[in-house]
């Protein structure tokens, strides 16, 4: 129905044009009819049929008020003036000249139309009252006031009508701004949770990558000699897979949410998990030393999943980059941030170096001596600590080895992506 009645509605210009030709006739029309038997000064004949141009040329601009507002007007103003002056018989002579100002007022800028308008009004006012300072009867003076006061309403009408139109305008921004703030904070939430599922997917599953990685080394070596020692690496093998598949359930459960059951899920890893990730470590050939202090205040599970995250990715490169070797990581919970320090010694010597050399550097993915791409891992643990608020420093130590340092508030002041 709606399109049927927009589909039925003329062009502007074509109502426009509707409008003009309406003005035109009313002037002339309503002009003659209302002077029918009455003995006037000037007839509309006079000079050359003058009255009948003037309030033709008034009606017909009306046609493009649109396009030239403030030429339309000019013409429509001074034709009155030059109407009334002339003391040609009174009528709706006026009627395009209220449609003009209505049009500069309402298709104007606002302070600039406004001031035309005024300066108008005020020099019709002027030129209306002098051309009107003999007329007879007296009374017949009500009708200047008249066109005065219509002339007033016209720019006022127009200007109310600008106003609800950049009042509208200003509505529609705003709306469409508060839109597209609603979809760019959807997109950055999505970024977001593909982010944060990308870091605990890499961190999972290059852990668990590195440690059976190790461990099938380790049978393939001594499958033949030593089966018992084989049958302990494939158990490692099974038991870090089978946890890594719970936290990858975990982990990309939220991306399944149909049935809203979270039974099958594992929890995140965090602090508690600490000392069976050692295990692990020590199963895959690290010397792992764990100095952990009791927290002073609970922390939050936030704040855990991370420094667990951290731990997890720093022994990780040290399987994959360095080999067997001593690391000792450091947990210091303090009470507004905890400490976490991780340090290996770096590559061991192999059978046949002499003890007097210096040790073998590690191989870390930022080290200079790494022939290997850097990865992502040390770039995952930085953001990890700038979404807590917190810092992180990593980078090789004097006389060999690879330290990584964060600290992370127990109050999380980070921003997050």
């Amino acid at each position: 129905m709606e399109h049927r009645a927009a589909s039925l509605r003329l062009p502007v210009p074509a109502q426009d044009v509707l409008l003009a030709l309406f003005i035109t006739v009313m002037q002339v029309q309503g002009t003659i009819v209302r002077n029918v038997g009455e003995v006037v000064q000037r007839p509309l004949t006079d000079l050359g049929n003058l009255g009948y141009v003037l309030l033709i040329v008034s009606g017909v601009v009306v046609a493009v008020r649109r396009r030239w507002p403030v030429p339309v007007f000019v013409t429509a103003a001074l034709a009155s003036l030059v109407y009334f002056g002339l003391d040609f018989p009174d009528g709706p002579g006026w009627l395009a000249l209220f449609i003009a100002l209505y049009t500069v007022a309402a298709y104007g800028d606002g302070r600039r139309s406004l001031v035309i308008a005024g300066v108008g009004t005020s020099v019709l006012a002027i030129g209306w009252l002098v051309a009107a300072a003999d007329i007879e009867p007296r009374a017949a003076i009500g009708w200047v006031f008249f066109r005065i006061g219509a002339s007033v309403m016209s720019a006022a009408l127009g200007e109310s009508v600008r106003s609800r139109q950049v009042i509208a305008a200003e509505a529609q921004e705003r709306a469409e701004l508060a839109e597209r703030t609603r979809e760019e904070e959807a997109r950055a939430r999505a970024d977001a949770e593909r982010l944060r599922i990308a870091r605990e997917v890499h961190d999972t599953v290059a852990h668990a990558i590195a440690i059976i990685n190790v461990q099938s080394g380790v049978t393939a070596h001594v499958l033949d000699k030593r089966p018992e020692v084989a049958r302990e690496a494939l158990r490692a093998i099974e038991q870090t897979s089978s946890r890594a598949l719970r936290e990858m359930r975990a982990i990309l459960g939220v991306l399944r949410d149909d049935d809203g059951d979270d039974d099958g899920r594992a929890p995140y890893p965090g602090l508690g998990q600490i000392d069976e990730l050692a295990a692990k470590a020590r199963e895959a050939g690290l010397d792992i030393k764990l100095e952990e202090t009791s927290p002073a205040v609970p922390l939050p599970s936030a704040v855990g999943s991370a420094a667990y995250r951290i731990v997890q990715e720093s022994i990780t490169n040290v399987v994959r980059h360095v080999g067997p070797t001593r690391v000792t990581v450091v947990l210091n919970p303090g009470i507004d941030v905890l400490e976490i320090r991780v340090t290996d010694e770096g590559r061991r010597a192999a059978p046949g170096h002499d003890s007097a050399d210096p040790p073998l550097p590690a191989r870390h993915p930022t080290s200079s001596g790494s022939s290997a791409k850097p990865g992502r891992g040390i770039v995952g643990m930085r953001e990890r600590c700038q979404l807590l608020g917190g810092e992180l420093d990593a980078g090789p130590i004097p006389g060999g080895g690879f330290e990584v340092k964060a600290r992370l508030p127990l109050a999380p002041t980070g921003s997050r992506l």
